[in-house]
């Protein structure tokens, strides 16, 4: 379900597998709450949110205060965030930005549209590997499904996607939150999580060109980042 990366006085942060979803589904077991009975803590408070294909570096709070203001620092765009994704499909564009309104679509569904009142925005690059096409991403809004929507709205929905590719079957659906930054209390914390050291997250994040990529993008901060108009 999870993995302890972090435990400081007022937060934890986590590695949360592929299909655990961070509110309690029908007969799951809510995920705080078994993070709380690990580390025998006081109830936690989830600061942001990943959704529940997604796996990777998910922040708690330990207490009201840290979790209100951490959730206010990802309000505020003050949290660097990097995630990593596959596709199987080339995109339009090799890297970019993608900034536009997300709005309903149907049924679970969100679709990117030309105006730009509140955009969702996010900077990509990608790579081929492997007959796979291997995505870093820094959203800088934290929109619902905002990267799946941006690969999807540039013809590369992730491989996997129950929702935005609901054809390709795969072991899970392959966005993974790759890197985090932020400050607290006067203090610089980074933490970075390599899907490919893990089994557990995924078969295609062990193929060797897939492995190779994500090693070239060991620091994400210092990449050449497309710039934002």
């Amino acid at each position: 379900m999870f993995d302890i990366v972090d435990n400081q006085p007022d937060f934890i942060l986590i590695n949360k597998h592929p299909g655990v979803s961070v509110h309690k589904d029908d007969n799951d077991t809510a995920l705080l709450q078994e993070v709380q009975n690990t580390i025998d803590s006081a109830p936690l408070y989830l600061i942001h949110r990943l959704d529940k294909m997604t796996s990777g570096l998910l922040l708690l709070g330990k207490n009201q205060q840290t979790a209100s203001e951490l959730s206010q620092a990802f309000a505020k765009r003050e949290v660097e965030k990097f995630y990593l994704a596959i596709s199987d499909k080339k995109p339009k564009k090799k890297q970019g930005l993608i900034k536009g309104d997300m709005a309903k679509s149907r049924r679970s569904m969100w679709k990117l549209i030309l105006s730009n009142e509140n955009p969702a925005i996010t900077q990509f690059f990608s790579a081929s590997a492997d007959g796979y096409r291997v995505f870093i991403c820094k959203p800088r809004t934290g929109k619902t499904h905002q990267i799946r929507v941006a690969l999807k709205s540039v013809g590369s929905p992730i491989v996997g996607d129950p929702i935005y590719t609901p054809t390709s079957k795969s072991d899970r659906g392959y966005l993974h939150a790759f890197a985090l930054a932020f400050e607290f209390n006067g203090k610089s914390y980074r933490y970075q999580l390599d899907p490919s050291n893990d089994t557990k997250l995924g078969d295609l994040w062990q193929r060797p060109a897939i492995k190779q990529q994500i090693t070239d993008w060991q620091q994400p901060q210092l990449l050449n980042w497309p710039k934002i108009k």
